[in-house]
């Protein structure tokens, strides 16, 4: 019976997660430990950035990376040839989508402005608006979209998806700029690739109607941030953030102070049962490795 494989893993709780395999905990901000030169399997840091890709040139035996989140541009087309890419797809779709459902409702409850308020201890009694009977446009049609429009339809939302290709229920992102006018949202929530870049400019923003909201669940550079800044800076339309571009945002940056922004640091799927669903997947593609097999998640031309 061969040896069983060894995974380097950033987590101590997330080595207890995988069976089957030597599991060898490691300082990302550290030196590698000395079963580095033999491990064929490394789990990147959460939320990695390009930094952690230099990692790799230190494992000359490394067949696979795998990534504790959905979002992979810090890796595609950087890694050492031969070594393959897995995703975590499916771990963090529920968390973020509840925090797209959780930014709609801020935003159009008013939220934000009854904590300045309160902060004021001032009574700001005022009619709001409601999520229930508005058009939401979801662009993206993966994991995180399907957990959205499951949370949206309980508020009598009625969605509409939009996806890389048109197929049954889902439109192709060329009808995207003809969409947008009939919807008082749009959610983002596609992957960072060179397609997606700059997806949401001045010709998307432009094309959403008065009033509408955007919220951006995916990564900061989809959306043209002075694009983003001059037209929330008009007071036409609303958005909610959860990325930005750049990330961290300076302290001197114009969207802190543009109005209609409601704006969170990248916490979409930062929740307690976050990692240990990252790990289940994780396991669950690193034993498809060991087995011979591709990882389900496997991320095409990563290199």
């Amino acid at each position: 019976m061969a040896d069983p494989i060894t995974v380097l893993v950033p987590h101590a709780e997330g080595a207890e997660l995988l069976d089957g395999v030597t599991a060898v905990v490691y300082d990302p901000d550290g030196d590698l430990p000395e079963e580095a030169a033999h491990a064929q399997v490394l789990v990147a840091p959460f939320l990695a950035t390009s930094e952690a890709v230099a990692l790799t040139e230190k494992m000359p035996e490394l067949r696979l990376v795998q990534l504790l989140t959905a979002g992979a541009e810090a890796w595609v087309g950087k890694l050492p040839e031969g070594v393959a890419l897995s995703d975590c797809r499916g771990a963090h779709g529920g968390a973020t989508a509840e925090w797209v459902v959780a930014a709609l409702l801020a935003v159009y409850r008013h939220l934000p402005r009854f904590v300045r308020a309160q902060d004021e201890a001032r009574w700001d009694y005022h009619r709001t608006e409601e999520l229930d009977g508005k058009r939401v446009l979801v662009v993206g049609a993966g994991d995180v979209a399907e957990n959205t429009v499951r949370r949206l339809t309980p508020f009598g939302v009625e969605t509409t998806l939009v996806g890389r290709t048109a197929r049954d229920g889902v439109h192709g992102i060329d009808e995207v700029h003809d969409l947008l006018p009939d919807h008082d949202a749009a959610v983002v929530i596609v992957p960072l690739t060179d397609d997606t870049r700059g997806l949401v400019d001045a010709r998307f923003l432009a094309a959403m109607p008065d009033d509408a909201v955007l919220v951006n669940a995916a990564r900061g550079p989809v959306a043209d941030t002075d694009a983003l800044v001059a037209e929330l800076g008009s007071g036409r339309i609303r958005a909610a953030l959860d990325v930005t571009e750049p990330e961290p945002l300076p302290a001197d940056h114009p969207l802190w102070t543009v109005p209609g922004l409601l704006l969170t640091p990248h916490v979409g799927g930062s929740v307690p049962g976050g990692m240990r669903r990252a790990y289940q997947v994780a396991a669950e593609q690193i034993a498809a490795f060991a087995r011979g097999e591709e990882p389900p998640n496997l991320v095409r031309g990563a290199y």
